[in-house]
């Protein structure tokens, strides 16, 4: 009995750190915020990169020399997608809608008051005595125990 106490203690403090992991990892990820890059040379998909700017494929170059009097279109396009991270954290409590802040506020207080103790064990019959037996009730009954 003893080992499945320290048992059930043991898993239910690996379950918190595996909770408290996994809510610092949801946060980290919901503020953070990056560029996906990705260059194109035509309908191809030359490069992406994460956090840098796309290697281009090089037509660039060819493009900048200014020997040819006719001006080609240009076949490479970069483009970007940003996820924007979110800067505020913390919600106001008056931006909530008056049936949420009762809720909250409610749940709050039942909460807080679930664990209060009472100071005492009470014992509502520790000043009656019991009632004197006069006969053996389970003779009378016909109840035996084996």
């Amino acid at each position: 009995m003893v080992l499945f106490h320290t048992f059930v203690l043991e898993m239910k403090t690996i379950t918190q750190k595996i909770a408290s992991l996994l809510m610092a990892c949801i946060v980290l990820l919901s503020t953070m915020s990056f560029t996906i890059d990705m260059h194109y040379c035509g309908d191809i998909l030359v490069d992406t990169s994460v956090f840098t700017a796309a290697e281009t494929c090089g037509m660039e170059l060819q493009e900048s020399s200014k020997e040819c009097s006719v001006s080609k279109k240009n076949c490479c396009s970069d483009t970007q997608i940003v996820f924007e991270g979110q800067d505020e954290l913390k919600n106001s409590f008056d931006s909530l809608a008056t049936e949420q802040q009762l809720f909250i506020s409610s749940f709050v207080y039942t909460y807080l008051n679930l664990f209060e103790g009472l100071e005492g064990n009470v014992i509502p019959f520790k000043d009656y005595s019991p009632p004197l037996l006069v006969k053996d009730i389970q003779k009378l009954d016909g109840v035996y125990l084996i």
